[in-house]
């Protein structure tokens, strides 16, 4: 498909939001997705303006924030416009009171913590990559450990401003917890990779700090024991805060459960919980704790099953991987697990291995992979029609001509 990108295009977008925003793509910025035109914006007001051009252009938009997962998902086609969120970053309010925080799409959420936190207050989206902002967070539904008690991305968003593709400024949920009446577009936001709308602004809910935290860890070689371990302490009193397994590519399998609480209790409840499993108990996480088991040039794939199948899925995963390098981390007491390879893995056997996980049954795709893995490999794999006949309808509600992030997501979508 020819570009669609020129020099009335171009000279417009300089029009709306000032010459110093507007800018010819370098290959520093190219990210892979071929765009030629980039135009940074400071809020909502400054992407409604350029979505409103790009419609006006017929213009293919991609937007981003720090870019940390701008790979995550399938390559968008026939892109014309990169959309830079980055410089939206502020955060609005903090309401201690209510425990809520909004923010602009391009902070942080390490920002967000550091300025809550002064407070005592968290918001428990512990993230792997230190860059990662509140659009990009919101888009690709990504949380860390703590989503195992406070509940991921979705159940934290209580607000949210997206600009749709014809530049319409539309808001839904608000800034208290108990709020919602009708559709909760949040969690429809949340997880579509760019391809409804682009995120501007959020109001999350926050949580108080606990004033002391343990980790309770087991290690072995079996995958039988490590999911018992993660059972029991699923299912003891202690109430962890997340439960994480890791298995280096060479190495036996580490189980670990996080605990909080008052100073005077925390400790010995862990203690107690590390006797019933025969674990130790640590003063800090262990140095993978919250961390992807891939780079970010390797490949890594998230995987699902029940959490009563886990001993089941890892032995999977090991059995399934023969010769190839594959390190296990994640949510065990949730049933999710991220798989990571190197950079220089055959694409093909990454493409088995993958394929034999599907016809497992077990939810597989790819969060991210080189682009020659990507040519074998459909990052997304199989959609019942139903279902996927439903995000189609979405998408063409929401985007007619399909001009956000085309062909990111499920399907095609």
């Amino acid at each position: 498909m020819p570009t669609k990108t020129t020099d009335a295009a171009h000279n417009a977008l300089v029009a709306a939001l000032g010459a110093d925003h507007v800018r010819a793509a370098t290959e520093q910025d190219q990210h892979g997705i071929g765009h030629s035109l980039v135009a940074a914006v400071e809020g909502t007001e400054q992407a409604a303006a350029a979505m409103k051009v790009a419609a006006e252009h017929q213009l293919r938009v991609v937007p981003k924030g720090s870019g940390s997962k701008l790979d995550w998902g399938a390559p968008p086609q026939d892109v014309d416009l990169l959309l830079d969120v980055s410089p939206a970053n502020k955060i609005v309010e903090h309401a201690a009171g209510d425990l809520v925080v909004h923010a602009l799409a391009g902070t942080p959420i390490a920002e967000i913590n550091r300025a809550v936190r002064s407070g005592g207050q968290q918001l428990a989206i512990d993230q792997p990559i230190e860059s990662a902002t509140v659009g990009g967070v919101i888009a690709t539904a990504n949380s860390g450990p703590c989503r195992h008690l406070f509940g991921g991305v979705r159940d934290l968003l209580i607000g949210i401003t997206v600009v749709l593709a014809d530049g319409t400024v539309t808001t839904a949920g608000g800034k208290v917890v108990k709020n919602v009446a009708g559709y909760d577009l949040c969690k429809l936001y949340t997880g579509s990779f760019g391809t409804l709308g682009v995120i501007t602004e959020a109001v999350f809910r926050l949580h108080p700090v606990a004033a002391e935290h343990r980790w309770i860890t087991v290690t072995t070689d079996d995958t039988a024991t490590a999911a018992d371990a993660a059972a029991a302490i699923r299912h003891s009193q202690a109430m962890p805060t997340a439960i994480e397994v890791d298995r280096p590519a060479e190495g036996p399998i580490t189980v670990c459960g996080q605990v909080e609480g008052r100073p005077s209790a925390t400790h010995a409840r862990a203690l107690e919980l590390a006797a019933e499993i025969g674990g130790d108990v640590l003063d800090q996480p262990p140095q993978w704790w919250g961390k992807h088991p891939f780079t970010p040039d390797g490949t890594g794939l998230r995987v699902g099953a029940e959490p009563t199948a886990m001993a089941e899925l890892l032995a999977a995963v090991e059995q399934l991987s023969g010769d190839l390098p594959v390190a296990v981390r994640g949510a065990i007491g949730l049933g999710v697990l991220h798989l990571g390879l190197p950079a220089d893995t055959d694409p093909a056997a990454i493409a088995r291995l993958t394929s034999r996980l599907r016809d497992r049954g077990d939810y597989a795709v790819l969060e991210r992979a080189p682009r020659e893995v990507l040519r074998a490999v459909d990052p997304w794999g199989p959609v019942a029609a139903g279902p996927l006949a439903l995000m189609r309808r979405t998408k063409d509600q929401f985007d007619p001509q399909h001009r956000l992030a085309p062909g990111r997501f499920v399907g095609g979508i």
